[in-house]
């Protein structure tokens, strides 16, 4: 496996948005992983299983319709290190464990 980027924009129409929280909505961490989920199973290819959050760290709110770049770096045991970054600003990171074979 590679390290890789993937940019994603945030709808502002993202359903997460309502009711987290009215009158300043922030994306859910919940929303921020599952995005790095979905980027680790586009470079690991077909795996058996899914991936899992082994840790994660939430730095910085993210509001709508900012763009995002996702880093993603294998590590020698197999999981995989993210970054999330808001421009110059860093947003979360952590790592994701692969599923188990």
């Amino acid at each position: 496996m590679q390290p890789a980027e993937f940019v994603w924009a945030v709808p502002p129409d993202h359903p997460a948005f309502a009711g987290h929280f009215p009158g300043r909505p922030i994306v859910p961490g919940v929303v921020l992983l599952d995005q790095a989920l979905l980027f680790a199973g586009r470079i690991a290819g077909p795996r058996e299983g899914a991936w899992q959050v082994g840790t994660a760290k939430f730095l910085s709110p993210v509001g709508p319709g900012e763009t995002l770049v996702f880093s993603l770096q294998p590590t020698p045991r197999g999981a995989l290190a993210f970054t999330v970054r808001a421009g110059a600003r860093d947003v979360a990171s952590g790592s994701l464990t692969p599923p188990a074979e």
